[in-house]
């Protein structure tokens, strides 16, 4: 595997080392020793899939601590732009966002670690989309942020995705300074 730090403390883009021949492909999605040596949370307790229509924006999504969850996310069918913003303070890079494209052409995943808001938008029809996570669910600490917060400044390639009624009503940035 390649890991590759981002310009995020913590937030990590890897790339698995792809064995493919004529009968298709293997490669491997976790492996606790090159994970640990990266300090990538390696106590995942919850697996979530997503499958969306093109154009569908998740997010900007995150639960509050106690119950923060470190996520590495993949996409197994179909494209996402994913989008995380840190929401850690004391960062060099509270309040800015990264962008990157996964797919199943491409293969990367990438590590989300706690005090991160995390989101996507399909980029194609049927896109299958794979969370593992470091927390369990928890309503009460769910939370998200306005995907087009203007202080924020996302550029999603998109003017009016389809996104549900809770992502329509979430807040802004401001609103959760000081949690992480």
């Amino acid at each position: 595997m390649n890991i590759i730090e981002t310009e995020f403390p913590g937030l990590l883009i890897i790339e698995p080392k792809i064995f493919a021949d004529q009968r298709g492909y293997f490669y491997e999605t976790y492996n606790e020793k090159i994970f640990e040596g990266h300090n990538i949370h390696n106590k995942f307790v919850q697996d979530n899939i997503s499958k969306s229509a093109k154009n569908i924006l998740r997010g900007l999504h995150f639960q509050k601590p106690p119950y923060a969850q470190g996520k590495l996310v993949k996409v197994i069918q179909g494209s996402v732009l994913d989008v995380s913003v840190d929401l850690r303070v004391e960062s060099p890079t509270y309040g800015k966002h990264i962008k990157v494209l996964l797919s199943e052409s491409n293969n990367k995943m990438l590590w989300i670690p706690e005090g991160f808001a995390h989101g996507f938008l399909t980029l194609e029809d049927e896109t299958i989309f794979y969370y593992k996570c470091t927390n369990f669910y928890n309503a009460p600490s769910d939370s998200s942020i306005l995907w087009n917060d203007p202080e924020l400044n996302i550029d999603w390639g998109i003017a009016d995705p389809i996104i549900s009624e809770k992502d329509r009503n979430a807040k802004k940035l401001s609103d959760f300074k000081g949690l992480f």
